[in-house]
């Protein structure tokens, strides 16, 4: 584990220089402190999957590539074709972990740089590698999960959470799921923005006091739509 987080150091400080390794460095560290401490709410999502219009998600960004990953070996024939390895990117999730356990990567390049990145699972096992959050997904009868969406400061404000959620929908459409569910913080003004465009329902407002391997989760039933949360 250490080698590899000084190996992704490395890279980064090779890259694009010493202030944003430093930036990636102290956000790694407060992701680690979001371990040991978290007092946060969130609403609780439930989208349904429908067929959409991709025109009207196209990102503001030219030359963007998509790749779905399913395992760590596709991931490596990816790497090898010279697209930029999510797996080395520190501020993300562990995607290794996550596609180890069933999770599927959602990837967008520019050119071969990863600008941005975004996860499914069909399982609990899944889940909890990009998600730790106690909310309920019913992957029996097909419901799936949504998450670890992260856009790379470079190539935000282009509209990639958008268009992320648009191939996740369409891949849950044509595989059959139902529903998918996801949380998102009740601060994340973007993450909202990007929502609501699809229309979810909001059933529940949820709050976490985590402290250390002590943990409190409290979910209150919502009828409200997030367009109408932006607006108030």
């Amino acid at each position: 584990m250490a080698g590899s987080l000084f190996n992704r150091a490395k890279k980064i400080f090779k890259d694009e220089g010493l202030y944003t390794l430093f930036s990636r460095t102290l956000r790694y560290i407060e992701k680690i402190g979001k371990r040991l401490f978290i007092f946060e709410h969130y609403y609780i999502l439930e989208h349904t999957p429908r067929a959409l219009n991709e025109a009207d998600y196209i990102p503001r960004i030219q030359n963007i590539t998509f790749k779905m990953i399913f395992s760590n070996h596709q991931a490596d024939e990816i790497a090898r074709q010279g697209f930029e390895d999510l797996r080395d990117r520190p501020i993300m999730v562990d995607a290794r972990q996550c596609l180890d356990k069933g999770a599927v990567a959602f990837c967008f390049y520019a050119g071969s740089e990863l600008a941005h990145s975004c996860f499914i699972a069909t399982s609990e096992k899944a889940k909890n590698t990009f998600d730790i959050l106690p909310y309920k997904i019913d992957f029996a009868h097909g419901q799936a999960c949504t998450g670890g969406t992260v856009t790379l400061p470079k190539f935000r404000g282009n509209g990639l959470m958008s268009y992320g959620y648009f191939k996740r929908m369409e891949y849950l459409l044509q595989q059959g799921y139902k529903t998918s569910r996801n949380a998102i913080s009740v601060n994340n003004t973007a993450s909202k923005k990007a929502h609501a465009r699809f229309n979810p329902d909001v059933y529940a407002k949820a709050r976490l006091l985590k402290i250390a391997h002590w943990s409190f989760w409290k979910e209150t039933p919502c009828c409200c739509s997030l367009k109408d949360i932006l607006q108030n």
